[in-house]
C-alpha cells in the first residue's frame, strides 16, 4: 500500500504537468488532416508509449509516415521539456501522456493496450 501511495505522490506532479502539456502544447503537436483521417480509419493509432504508431503499415504512404514522424519528434521534445521541469524521465512522462491520449481517443480509433496489442475503441 505504501509503495502504491509513494508512486502516486511521485506521479501527481507529472500528471498535473501532462494535463497542462495536453492543453498548452496540444496545438503545437496537433495532427494534420492526413493523420486524423488515418486515426479515424485505424491506420494510425496512439501507442502505449505516448507516440503515434502504424496500426496497418501497408496503408501508410511516405507523406503520412513523414507527418507521423514530425508529430512524434514534437511530442518527444514536449515530453523532454516537461520531464526536465519535473525531475523525471522522458519515458515516464511519455507513458503517462499515453494514458491520457488513449483515454481521450474517440470511438472508432485504434489504440495500443498495455500488452502492445492494437484495439479499436468501442
Amino acid at each position: 500500500m505504501m509503495r502504491k501511495m509513494t508512486g502516486f505522490v511521485r506521479a501527481a506532479p507529472v500528471l498535473a504537468g501532462i494535463a497542462l502539456l495536453v492543453v498548452t502544447a496540444g496545438p503545437a503537436v496537433a495532427a494534420g488532416a492526413a493523420v486524423e483521417r488515418a486515426k479515424a480509419n485505424c491506420v494510425v493509432g496512439e501507442r502505449n508509449d505516448g507516440y503515434l504508431g502504424a496500426v496497418d503499415g501497408k496503408r501508410i504512404n511516405v507523406a503520412l509516415k513523414r507527418e507521423m514522424d514530425e508529430i512524434n519528434l514534437k511530442r518527444k521534445a514536449a515530453y523532454a521539456n516537461l520531464a526536465a521541469k519535473r525531475g523525471v524521465s522522458v519515458d515516464e512522462t511519455a507513458v503517462l501522456a499515453a494514458e491520457r491520449l488513449i483515454a481521450r481517443a474517440p470511438s472508432g480509433q485504434c489504440v495500443q493496450n498495455a500488452n502492445g496489442k492494437w484495439t479499436r475503441i468501442r
